[in-house]
């Protein structure tokens, strides 16, 4: 079976908060709601990846918990191909989340597993993730394992994104193997902004900037792709429900454009249900969207 997307990253179980708004550094605040659900960065792209249409691949580590079958369940759910998903001593990985009433979040992500996924599981499932058309990866998962699936992929040909997320230093090599990168507005900032991105990088710099759309900047210049008008609710995994779908679109043959205005709407769809993989769309809901032209 051909692989469309293979995605390399973190598997969480999300505790979800919510309160009237987000406290202020050593405030308290009373909150009115709390649930469980599937989530880390990783997770949340192969899914999103999946119900926008691909076939997807998840290269991921988890605990031998609860939270581990639980997680397990929802990749089965979507038909998400999980051989290279392995399982460890380590704890699986937690995402602690309060959510206000203006749909805005904070995030504190305990990595557990995540941490352990090596280069030794790429080196494994090397053959996986080069019979896939785009890799996709994030950073709550060991750089040098990236970097590992980035060369698998670069090594026959496929497209490498790289959603820099949470934003950290990063290192020459990772950069010298990434054709997009796709940082929101803070994280452009704490890397540089986008033309240092440019210069460290022979690729494209898309830049997620929420109610605006996005930003893509090439060396050809600067494009933008407008937003889609929502009622939003919650922006947790909107920025994931953007890079999974722009990955399916680029392994379905799309072009770039028109990947993002893919991912635009499914950005859009994500905030207007609370939590993360419950909230992240399919892809005719995301296909009647971008057919709405109902752009900001």
């Amino acid at each position: 079976m051909d692989i469309d997307v293979c995605v390399i990253g973190s598997s969480n179980l999300d505790l979800v908060a919510r309160s009237a708004r987000i406290p202020r550094p050593g405030e308290t605040v009373l909150g009115y709601g709390y649930f469980e659900a599937a989530g880390g960065k990783g997770l949340n792209q192969a899914v999103a990846a999946a119900r926008a249409g691909a076939t997807t691949a998840f290269v991921s580590m988890l605990g031998s918990d609860r939270a581990a079958d639980h997680l397990i369940g929802v990749m089965d759910s979507d038909a998400i191909v999980r051989e290279a998903v392995g399982q460890c001593a380590e704890p699986t990985g937690r995402a602690l989340i309060n959510v206000g009433d203006d749909g805005e979040n904070s995030i504190v992500v305990i990595p557990g597993a995540n941490a352990r996924l090596g280069t030794d599981q790429i080196q494994v499932y090397g053959p996986l993730i080069a019979r896939a058309s785009v890799v996709l990866a994030q950073l709550e998962v060991p750089i040098p394992t990236i970097i590992a699936a980035f060369e698998v992929a670069r090594a026959v040909g496929a497209t490498t994104i790289l959603n820099p997320a949470p934003a950290q230093t990063l290192p020459a090599e990772l950069f010298g193997v990434t054709d997009i990168i796709v940082p929101n507005e803070h994280e452009e900032a704490l890397l540089g902004g986008a033309s240092l991105l440019r210069r460290r990088m022979a690729g494209t710099v898309v830049v997620t900037e929420g109610e605006r759309g996005a930003r893509m900047v090439t060396a050809g210049g600067e494009v933008r792709v407008p937003a889609y008008r929502v009622d939003p609710v919650d922006t947790t995994a909107a920025g994931d429900s953007f890079c999974g779908t722009l990955a399916a679109r680029l392994a379905a043959g799309a072009d770039v454009v028109t990947a993002l205005k893919w991912a635009c709407a499914a950005g859009a769809l994500a905030t207007t249900v609370v939590g993360a993989v419950p909230s992240i769309p399919r892809r005719a809901q995301i296909e009647n969207l971008v057919n709405s032209g109902a752009t900001h």
